[in-house]
């Protein structure tokens, strides 16, 4: 079965059943498809082939939808791509990617433009364009899909579905490469646990860039339901004023979602919530007392805590009937799929211990794009010859009945917001800040974040710097998630006896001095941390 299969099923079963309602568009299952047939018709005119890959690089939208669905049917590989992110990182990913074609909002035209001074590919399709793009070689994405029957492709469900690019240990984004029976698995299980039908309305307001938000989409077509997508959760009271409208069934989140959401609670007065039957939340533990808060002001609602990471979508969920009793738990592993734990040697551990957490199912990415020896790190032999588990890199308690406790990761990866932050990628723009000396960037655990990220800097003595200018050079380079939300100026770093930065211990240091000071960054001042007198 290909991903996008049900969905084509379900719209000719049922073609004037509501399939998204966005920005007040109202869009059924037969314009989808139709659009998307024209669209996957258009690129194999134009000469994509089955698993070229195709980047999207679009604002939550109708049209985002239709391009994911028409380079699916066309036989080629979806690279959706953050709309926040920067040119040099998308430059980055085009190239890696070695991207055949493009599909982008003509409102980003300025960061996709001087992303194609490193590469450009030879297919261009704007969303939204006008004659400017047309003179540069560009087509029109609502002239190219707006008619012709899509032709047959011989894809198969080993083939590749989709590549979605998440940081990585080096600095370098690497691609996760999903196959369509990679992405149906994980749709499947994840969809029945939950419940999905035809009936739901689930909201969408995470980017389809972003696995999690992407899902709600897949899924939701799966079963024939319609998706409220929404741009972004940025206004929380327009999006909550849609979702009463819309009488939204489905609630995904982020810890930082709901807890803007329970900080502004006056939003949800004048609406009744009983419609609301599935909450969801994923990327950090939602603390006990948003639960009850939760519960209060959606009462027929099911909340799910779930844990998983783009290379296999999902692991674990927790039943709703045993988050009472087992609030931190982000519960055992899904339907179709093993999971256990491992020592530093790669043995397997009992209930009741602590170790790594490795996943076994047909839901495991096929590996890195082009990144063979990262590939070989995560995905290591299984219990039966030729087969690869895929060994996570987090930190898990699991208790006498299974039931699974996040301890840490065991690389420097920041979970920020749901979303991977690279600790030296974050340090490769603060170096290229010309009065930084040395810098150092950790995750420290936040209630709403799951983890902030904190950036301890040395600057030139006689720099006139200050945390705001750094705080403002690092949202002209990253993506808004990876900006340190506090930065540390310091006089020295703690070093090892071979110079290398020691961040052991930087964490601690965060929390003992950062307060509540100013908002955004905090200054520690010219003091050096107490381990730097010994290792500096």
């Amino acid at each position: 079965m290909l991903l996008h299969d049900a969905f084509v099923r379900k719209a000719m079963e049922h073609p004037d059943a509501l399939a998204l309602v966005s920005a007040g568009a109202r869009t059924s299952y037969r314009e989808i498809n139709q659009r998307s047939d024209a669209l996957a018709a258009s690129l194999i005119k134009d000469g994509v082939a089955r698993g070229d890959r195709v980047v999207v690089f679009m604002d939550n939208s109708v049209a985002a939808v239709v391009a994911l669905y028409g380079i699916l049917k066309s036989g080629a590989v979806m690279v959706p791509v953050n709309p926040l992110t920067k040119s040099d990182k998308l430059a980055f990913i085009l190239k890696d990617a070695e991207a055949a074609a493009f599909v982008g909002d003509s409102h980003l035209r300025s960061v996709y433009e001087t992303a194609w001074e490193t590469y450009r590919p030879s297919i261009v399709i704007v969303n939204g364009g006008d004659k400017r793009d047309t003179g540069r070689g560009a087509r029109i994405l609502d002239e190219v899909a707006s008619a012709g029957a899509c032709p047959e492709v011989a894809t198969i469900d080993q083939d590749l579905a989709a590549i979605i690019y998440t940081s990585g240990s080096t600095g370098s984004p690497k691609g996760v490469m999903l196959t369509h029976h990679n992405m149906v698995s994980a749709a499947r299980s994840v969809s029945g646990y939950l419940g999905l039908t035809a009936a739901d309305r689930i909201l969408c307001c995470l980017p389809l860039a972003f696995d999690y938000g992407l899902y709600q989409v897949l899924m939701g077509f799966m079963v024939g339901a319609c998706v409220i997508l929404e741009r972004s959760f940025a206004f929380p009271a327009a999006v909550v004023k849609v979702m009463a409208q819309e009488q939204v069934t489905v609630f995904p989140g982020v810890p930082t979602i709901f807890s803007i959401l329970l900080g502004r609670e006056g939003i949800l007065d004048a609406y009744d919530w009983r419609a609301v039957r599935t909450i969801t939340n994923t990327a950090a533990s939602l603390p006990p007392e948003h639960i009850k808060r939760l519960k209060v002001r959606f009462p027929k609602a099911r909340i799910f805590s779930m844990y998983g990471l783009t290379e296999c979508k999902r692991v674990t969920y927790l039943a709703p009937e045993e988050l009472e009793s087992r609030p931190t738990s982000v519960g055992r592993g899904m339907p179709n799929q093993e999971v256990y734990l491992i020592d530093a040697d790669g043995r397997r551990l009992p209930p009741g211990s602590v170790g790594e957490l490795v996943v076994r199912g047909s839901h495991v990415m096929r590996g890195y794009w082009r990144r063979p020896e990262e590939t070989a790190q995560r995905l290591k032999p299984g219990r039966y010859p030729g087969e690869r588990v895929l060994h996570t890199g987090d930190v898990f308690h699991m208790d006498e009945d299974g039931y699974l406790y996040f301890v840490g990761r065991s690389d420097d990866i920041i979970k920020s917001r749901g979303e991977k932050v690279s600790p030296k990628e974050v340090e490769n723009v603060l170096y290229a800040m010309p009065a930084v000396r040395e810098a150092a960037v950790i995750g420290v655990d936040d209630e709403v974040l799951g983890q902030a990220v904190h950036a301890f800097v040395v600057v030139d003595a006689n720099a006139r710097v200050t945390e705001r200018d750094i705080v403002r050079h690092c949202h002209e380079y990253l993506e808004s998630y990876m900006v340190p939300k506090v930065v540390h100026i310091v006089s020295a770093l703690p070093k090892t006896d071979t110079g290398k930065i020691r961040k052991t211990g930087l964490a601690a240091a965060a929390r003992a001095r950062a307060g509540d000071k100013a908002v955004g960054v905090v200054a520690m001042g010219k003091q050096p941390l107490k381990e730097e007198r010994e290792h500096v």
